[in-house]
């Protein structure tokens, strides 16, 4: 939860990397869009399955019944693929054209395999203070539908499947050796359920109730300080992989898997390039290795990489699976994107901006009416 003071502060100092979207909604509004009445934001939680409910009709209502367009970041072309699954006879009715922007469509492998097993770390910097900590994202995670959803896709072909590597010592009566063990798309899944079986909900000796990530001199105090097991009627409260969402995740990838874009709708994919992103994860080394596989949730992963955004593999989020009237590589970072001029370019050629400018006039013509997420 964002605590009012920072929110404020990042939107006035303009920290890019948790005011996401700021960029393109001023482009957009330049170019003639008006908020809550040609263009809206359809703000959702991360943490939740991408399965939801109809949300597209308060926009269509507004614009005065035309059709919208939508753009969409990441994880929300996840979240309109399974909407327009699940109820494509509304998205044809209120859906013009779709522009996708980085999205993780066969699943981010390095990235969301790391996240279930030692947690994530959003940014580093001065910009980190408005996240929560890496542990404590761990913990959270572990509950999230939606991370089990972008789990790699073992149905999608894979150029090279991804593997989470284990260096772990091996005994055998008086002999000890010491063994890379490889986990593949499905065996992770063991793994998972092994490494993380007695992992328990902690949280900071100080400041219990805190659930955004405290000023600079408050973090300093908090790192080096214990952490204080949770219990509940003095019990320890388990946070172990958590299979009963493990399925509902396996039934969303099915219906995403079998997802069709319906006639009419007009589908573009921008997908990020040129860096470097993390597709295997290794843990341990042949000179440190792990005794336990409860070990591997403390222990500071080793990526192998790929080209992508720095989050998604470009293999991933060109794999969308619809006859896309473009699919275009943009070289940039996940969330960077979202505020890159060429980006800009391709949204205002695809939603059909005419802009002419002369010297003493500058006249907008906006098509349609225009959706985030």
């Amino acid at each position: 939860m964002w605590h009012a003071p920072l929110f404020q502060l990042a939107k006035c100092v303009h920290l890019t990397e948790v005011y996401h979207f700021h960029d393109m909604i001023e482009m957009l509004v330049n170019c003639g869009y008006k908020k809550g009445t040609t263009l809206f934001g359809y703000g959702y939680d991360f943490r939740q399955s991408n399965r939801v409910g109809n949300s597209m009709e308060t926009a269509y209502e507004a614009s005065g019944k035309r059709k919208v367009n939508i753009i969409t970041h990441s994880m929300g072309g996840l979240l309109v693929s399974c909407f327009m699954s699940l109820y494509k006879d509304v998205f044809s009715m209120f859906v013009n054209k779709w522009i996708c922007i980085g999205c993780p469509f066969q699943g981010a492998p390095g990235c969301i395999n790391d996240s279930i097993l030692t947690g994530l770390q959003f940014v580093e910097g001065f910009e980190n203070y408005f996240f929560v900590s890496r542990w404590t994202m761990h913990q959270l995670l572990l509950e999230c539908p939606s991370i089990y959803e972008m789990l790699p896709n073992p149905a999608f072909k894979w150029e090279r499947d991804p593997q989470i590597q284990v260096w772990r010592k091996q005994s055998n009566d008086d002999d000890t050796s010491i063994q890379a063990e490889s986990y593949g798309l499905l065996e992770s899944i063991s793994l998972f359920e092994e490494a993380l079986k007695n992992n328990e909900a902690s949280k900071s000796l100080l400041f219990p109730n805190i659930s955004f990530r405290p000023l600079p001199l408050v973090r300093i105090i908090l790192t080096q300080t214990s952490l204080l097991q949770l219990t509940y009627g003095g019990n320890a409260i388990p946070l172990p992989f958590n299979m009963s969402i493990l399925k509902w995740a396996t039934e969303t990838r099915k219906i995403l898997n079998d997802v069709q874009l319906p006639e009419g709708v007009s589908f573009y994919n921008i997908y990020g390039t040129s860096c470097d992103t993390p597709f295997d994860v290794c843990y341990g080394s042949e000179t440190s290795p792990v005794d336990e596989l409860s070990e591997v949730c403390h222990v500071t992963p080793q990526y192998s990489y790929v080209d992508g955004d720095g989050t998604v593999p470009a293999e991933s989020a060109k794999a969308d699976g619809y006859a896309a009237v473009e699919r275009v590589g943009i070289p940039g970072e996940h969330r960077a994107l979202l505020r890159d001029d060429k980006v800009f370019q391709l949204i205002k050629k695809w939603l059909g901006i005419e802009q002419n400018v002369s010297k003493r006039s500058r006249t907008v013509k906006v098509m349609d009416s225009h959706v985030y997420i």
